[in-house]
Parts: structure tokens; sequence; C-alpha cells
């Protein structure tokens, strides 16, 4: 929720863009051979196959990560050196033990430190310097008009009506494989003629029909959309549609810039899971819709294969006040702000 852990995030996030700008000069001095990234050339590897002959993603799944969603302004190239992302995770671990160490400003009742946060302690396994890949910069090309609208979702409470569907438990919305500052597991289980990813954050589950069966009719629109999978070679790919307009694309402060920015009933995900290794499975999103964005853009992330990971509920709903709070706290504010001002 919200309330809970944004103040918090929001200054990690701050701190995690510092560090990465921090090495920038040192990274224009590398050869170019130093600049390239992770592993380019691999031998092939056949995955193993389940009792219907499909490619076995099954397994539990983390993408916790210090990388950021977009790249920082500033730093021009798309991938780190083994040097500089060993450099930027032990800063980030400096980092959080002198911000858990830190006592509260004064008049500050606390928040949450990293104690609380499972953000991640390292760059993806590739060394790209952003989640997003496409645009080339790094950077999601957002219209102006999205971008107002954002600045309004993130201010206006009037009602909770107009506030985040992750506040209200209803989904995470389409950018829920986008990591977030806890909760970055997902299980896969297939069956014949379905996957289904089951989400830890907000205890969501896809159910994905891989038959060959058509989309929805147009009309029907929903918060998540309708998925329809197939499989190109070890490639599960997915295609979602369907959506209805009042979603946001992220809903996390992880996702930074686009959090709170909307979605049109014209969205489509097209979404790419390949396992590559027994470990690790490569993650693709491409997401376009022409009412939000300029041209379409995509998030690369790695999965990583974690068997001792334990999933535990995500119970939103049962003892959740903040939705209560937020609004009680929004009109406090409207009374104060409408009070005149004393003169001393």
């Amino acid at each position: 929720m919200r309330n809970r852990f944004l103040t918090s995030w929001g200054v990690l996030l701050a701190v995690i863009t510092v560090i990465w700008l921090a090495p920038v000069s040192v990274a224009g001095q590398a050869s170019p051979a130093k600049a390239a990234p992770a592993a380019t050339v691999k031998k092939t590897w056949t995955p193993p196959r389940t009792p219907d002959g499909q490619p076995d993603l099954q397994g539990m799944w983390t993408n916790a990560t210090i990388t950021p969603f977009e790249r920082p302004s500033g730093m021009a190239k798309p991938f780190l050196t083994e040097e500089e992302a060993a450099a930027l995770e032990q800063q980030a671990a400096e980092r959080r033990q002198n911000a858990d160490e830190r006592p509260p400003r004064p008049g500050d009742v606390g928040n949450y430190n990293d104690f609380w946060f499972d953000s991640g302690t390292k760059v993806v396994s590739t060394r790209q310097t952003s989640l997003v890949v496409d645009p080339a910069d790094g950077r999601v090309p957002v219209t102006p008009d999205a971008e107002k609208k954002r600045d309004e979702n993130l201010t206006n409470v009037d009602s909770y009506e107009l506030m985040s569907p992750w506040d209200r438990c209803i989904t995470r919305g389409p950018g829920r494989m986008f990591p977030a500052g806890y909760n970055n597991a997902y299980q896969i289980v297939q069956t014949p003629g379905y996957v289904v990813i089951l989400h830890e954050m907000i205890h969501e589950a896809r159910i994905i029909p891989v038959d060959e069966r058509p989309h929805l009719d147009k009309r029907v629109r929903l918060w998540t959309g309708d998925p329809r999978g197939r499989w190109e070679g070890n490639t599960l790919i997915v295609e979602t549609t369907n959506f209805n307009d009042k979603g946001w694309i992220a809903t996390n402060g992880a996702s930074a810039r686009i959090r709170g920015v909307p979605h049109s009933d014209a969205l489509r995900l097209v979404e790419r899971f390949t396992r590559t290794d027994a470990n690790t499975i490569t993650y693709q999103v491409t997401i376009e819709d022409p009412n939000v964005f300029t041209r379409p853009w995509t998030v690369a992330i790695p999965l990583m294969r974690d068997d001792g990971y334990q999933m535990f509920e995500y119970a939103c709903h049962e003892g959740n006040k903040a939705v209560e709070h937020i609004l009680r706290a929004a009109r406090a504010a409207e009374r104060i702000a409408a009070e005149p001002v004393k003169k001393k």
C-alpha cells in the first residue's frame, strides 16, 4: 500500500540514482572491450519439457534488483562493466546500512527502514543500466498529456475511485512484472493448455490459455486484460488486450516517473518468456498504447530461479485501513488549508 512504504522507497530510489550516476566519469575512461554486456555469446541450452512436450518454465522466480527502471539522466551507456557493477552493489550496500542506522529527523515519527524491504542487492545479470531497453535512451516515451494526467492521479485523493488500483487492492496493473520494493516473486505452473503465473505482490494469479483460442469480444474490457499465449520455439509469447481505461501502467514507487501514468483501452502488451539456462528466464514485455505513448517501448528483466523462496499470502484487504486514512488525511489537510492564517 502506498502509505506503508512509498516515502521510504522514494528516498531509497533517489539514493540509488545518485549511486548510478557516480561512476559515469570513470565509465567514460573504460575501454570498449570492458564496456561489453555480460555473456553476449552462449552455448545453445535445451530446456526441459513438461509431460505434454512444452518448454518447462515452472518454479519459483524472482526479479528484485537495484537496476533502475529508467536510465538515469546523464548516463549514456547501455551497459556497465563488471567493475562498475561491483562498485555500485558495494555502494548500495553501504548506503542501506547507513540508512538503517540513521535516527529519524527531529519531529519525524519514523518510517520503515530498509529492514522491511526486499528490493534486491545486485544489478541485473546482463548489467544493463536500466530495465527499459527500448527506446535506446532507456526512457519511456510518455506524451505530455499522459504526464499531466499522471500528476493528477498522484495528487487527487478526492475519492477512493481516483486512487491507485493497487491501493484499492484491485490489481498492480499491466506493470505487475516490474520489480517493487518487496514481494518480487513469481510462481509459474503449467498444465495442458494453460500457463499460470502467481504474483506474490497483491496475490494475483494470471491464467493464460495456450490453446489458440481467440481473444474475447472487444466489447469486454477488464482490469487485467485478456491474455492469450502461444509457443514459438522455446519462447512463450503472451499477448494481452481488452484492457479497460481505468488503470495505471505502473503503481509502485520503483517505477519512478511512470508510476501513475494512465492507460487507455487501446493498451496492448506482448510478453516473452524464454528459459535460457537452468536458473534464468529472460523476460521481455513490449507495451503499446497510442493514446499514452509516442511509440511502443520494451522492458527486459531476467527472472532468477529461487527454489528456497517461500511465498506468503499477500492479504491486501484484511485489516487494511490505508485507503480510509489517506482520505481522512486529505480532508484534514483541506480543512487546515481553508482556515484563515493567524497573525502572530
